[in-house]
C-alpha cells in the first residue's frame, strides 16, 4: 500500500461540481492499493498515518500528529501511485491492486481510521470517481510511504 500524506491548512474533494468530502487543518492522504496488499499492509498505514510528527510545536518543532492538533484527515484513492514510468512514456499499472480488492481496502482503510480516531474529521472521496481535489499545502510538507519500505 502506497500513500502521499500533505499537511494542509485545508482540502476537499469535487465530483460533478459538488463537494463530497473536505476538511480545515489536517492532513491529506492520497493512498493507493498494490496487488500483493493485505490487511496487514492496510493495518500498518492506518496506524502509522495518523500518528505521523508533522506538525509543528510551540517550538517550531515538527513534533506534534494530526491526532495531536485534533485535525483532520482526507483520504482520496488514486491508483497511480503504483504507476511505473520506466520504461516507455506510458505508465504501466500491473502492480495496483484490481478495482475489486482496492476499493475493498480503500473503504476499510477510511472505516478503521473514523473507528479508531472518532475525535478526528474523518472525510474521503468516492472510489473510482473523477475527482478533483482542491488543497493548500501547509509548508509544504509532503510525504511517501510504502507499507513494504521500497521507499
Amino acid at each position: 500500500m502506497r500513500a502521499v500524506v500533505q499537511r494542509v491548512t485545508n482540502a476537499k474533494v469535487e465530483v460533478a461540481k459538488k463537494v463530497v468530502g473536505e476538511i480545515d487543518r489536517g492532513i491529506l492522504v492520497f493512498v493507493g492499493v498494490g496487488k500483493d496488499d493485505t490487511r496487514k499492509d492496510l493495518l500498518w498505514m492506518t496506524k502509522k498515518i495518523p500518528n505521523l510528527r508533522i506538525f509543528e510545536d510551540e517550538n517550531g518543532k515538527m513534533n506534534r500528529s494530526v491526532v495531536d492538533v485534533n485535525g483532520g484527515i482526507l483520504v482520496v484513492s488514486q491508483f497511480t501511485l503504483y504507476g511505473d514510468c520506466r520504461r516507455g512514456k506510458r505508465p504501466s499499472f500491473s502492480d495496483a491492486a484490481s478495482p475489486e480488492i482496492a476499493k475493498k481496502l480503500y473503504e476499510e482503510f477510511c472505516d478503521i481510521l473514523s473507528k479508531n480516531y472518532p475525535n478526528l474529521k474523518i472525510s474521503r472521496g468516492i472510489f473510482q470517481a473523477d475527482m478533483k481535489v482542491i488543497l493548500t499545502n501547509d509548508g509544504p510538507v509532503t510525504l511517501l510511504l510504502d507499507s513494504q519500505k521500497l521507499f
